[in-house]
């Protein structure tokens, strides 16, 4: 109904005034719904609602190329210019084994899935030739590890059909777009969620607690030219990264094509990377001091809004256009979270360590900093860091996971 992007941004800032709005209100009903359904969640779901219903259309707008290219790499820098890499690096062993836990996760996931759905519909799971199901989920499997340039990795190496092909990506957004909102859902119960992990959550709460002990040192009433600095600095540093990104990625892959494997032809990858790096680099500097004029406020409010527009692409109704690959997708998953679940449980690791490191392979860099934005500003760098991790693995576990998957498949 609605195509003009201007619109559709009036909507969905007008959803987030909304919903902040009410989910600070003292009232009854509002505490009470809050309470049970986290604000961050219906930022991200009204859109898709919206989007499902056919009142505005994900696919046709351009506001998620623009969210994501300038807003989400002006937040990054942000988000990180009153980080403390000290405190960052003690959360180094919780993080990456809840990490690997969820790579090994999407690995064996895939293969179970095909197993256990061939039992009961292998017609579902099986195929020949190009139209061979596990051609196509290994490009699921390259994404859930890695992410896009991993994905197309898969697609090339293995050779799915453009329909089975087509098929998957439908999958793809789909399920980690609902995986990434049962783990923003979790974000909101994050207590109720530690308690079950018995979690130590030591590490990351004494990182909160710094970042708030700073801010509060630093904190006084902004002004204009404050605020203007802010913005000054996450927009300006965004165009840096994107002068340098534009330079770099092409240049390797003229120079060196064989380091698509690891997305580093991808010049939204160096534009994260440069990012993040940038604020990193800000916070050995005076403009650290800009945090406590409300720096990673401004760059929250640039991050809801790429997570309306991530919302606005979800189609909740194309689960029931293949409900079969769908079911695959969704034991998967179902084998990826509860993996997650027994080693958190094990190591007794914060929700926050399971969250981003499930996401960090599922989603990649965007949605990951999102996520770990969400329990804390001064986290988000932390999805990013995994997330590169993940990109650089990403070929070779689905590469493997795709063998297991044609040796399991019905033929």
């Amino acid at each position: 109904m609605i195509t003009n992007d201007a619109v559709v941004l009036g909507i969905l800032v007008m959803i987030l005034a909304f919903v902040f709005t009410t989910s600070s209100s003292h009232r009854p009903f509002f505490r009470k719904f809050y309470s049970v359904v986290p604000s961050v969640l219906l930022c991200y779901l009204i859109p898709s609602v919206l989007n499902s219903m056919g009142v505005i259309d994900g696919e046709k707008s351009n506001l998620y190329f623009v969210a994501s290219r300038y807003l989400l790499p002006a937040s990054l820098v942000l988000f990180t210019i009153s980080l403390d890499l000290k405190e960052i690096w003690k959360l180094r062993h919780k993080a990456g084994l809840m990490f690997i836990t969820g790579t090994v996760g999407i690995m064996i996931g895939g293969p179970l899935a095909i197993l256990i759905v061939s039992f009961f519909a292998p017609s579902v799971v099986g195929g020949a030739g190009p139209d061979a199901v596990w051609r196509g989920l290994s490009t699921i499997a390259g994404s859930w590890i890695g992410g896009g340039a991993n994905q197309l990795a898969m697609k090339e190496v293995f050779q799915p059909s453009p329909t089975l092909f087509s098929a998957m990506i439908a999958v793809d957004v789909v399920m980690a777009n609902i995986w990434m909102a049962l783990l923003l859902y979790g974000v909101g119960k994050v207590d109720k969620v530690n308690a079950f992990f018995k979690a130590d959550t030591t590490a990351v709460t004494e990182l909160q607690d710094k970042i708030e002990a700073y801010r509060l040192s630093i904190m006084r009433i902004p002004t204009l030219s404050d605020t203007m600095a802010i913005v000054g600095v996450g927009l300006g540093l965004t165009g840096m990264a994107h002068f340098f990104a534009d330079i770099i990625a092409p240049w390797i892959e003229t120079n060196a094509p064989y380091l698509e494997q690891y997305s580093l032809t991808s010049g939204f990858f160096w534009l994260v990377v440069l990012a993040t790096a940038f604020g990193i680099i800000l916070s050995f500097t005076r403009a650290r001091k800009l945090e406590g004029v409300g720096a990673s406020r401004i760059g929250s409010v640039f991050l809801y809004i790429m997570v309306a527009t991530i919302g606005m692409q979800m189609n909740l109704l194309a689960i029931f256009s293949n409900p079969g690959l769908f079911l695959v997708g969704f034991i998967w998953l179902l084998i990826h979270g509860t993996l997650l679940v027994i080693v958190g449980r094990l190591i007794k690791a914060p929700f926050f360590f399971f969250a981003v490191g499930s996401q960090a392979n599922v989603g990649g860099a965007a949605s990951a900093s999102i996520v770990a934005g969400a329990f804390h500003p001064a986290l988000a760098p932390v999805g990013v860091l995994l997330a590169i991790l993940g990109y650089a693995i990403g070929t070779y576990g689905a590469y493997l996971s795709a063998l297991v998957m044609q040796i399991v498949a019905p033929k």
